[in-house]
C-alpha cells in the first residue's frame, strides 16, 4: 500500500515544480522514481484528486483544481517543511 508521504510527494512534484492543474499535465514516465506509482495513481484518482490523461502515445497526470484546498492541506500535513510554498 502506498504511504501518505509518497502520495504527498507525487502531488508536490505535480503542483510545485510543474504547476500541473487540470488541463496542464505531465507524462507518467517522469515519475518512475516512485516505487508504488500505479497504486498511488489508483488511490488518488479514486479520490478525484488526480486526473489521468490517456493519450495515444502516452499517459499524463494532473491535479484537479476542484480539490486544490484539500490537496494542498494534505501535502502540507505530510511534508510540513514546505508549508506556504504551494499556491
Amino acid at each position: 500500500m502506498a504511504s501518505d508521504l509518497e502520495k504527498a510527494q507525487l502531488m508536490l512534484v505535480l503542483a510545485r515544480s510543474k504547476g500541473n492543474w487540470e488541463a496542464k499535465y505531465d507524462r507518467i514516465e517522469h515519475f518512475k522514481k516512485f516505487q508504488n506509482l500505479k497504486e498511488i495513481i489508483k488511490e488518488l484518482s479514486k479520490k478525484g484528486w488526480l486526473i489521468v490523461h490517456t493519450k495515444p502515445k502516452f499517459t499524463g497526470l494532473s491535479l484537479d483544481t476542484r480539490f486544490k484546498k484539500e490537496i494542498i492541506e494534505f501535502i502540507e500535513s505530510n511534508i510540513p517543511h514546505i508549508r506556504g510554498i504551494i499556491s
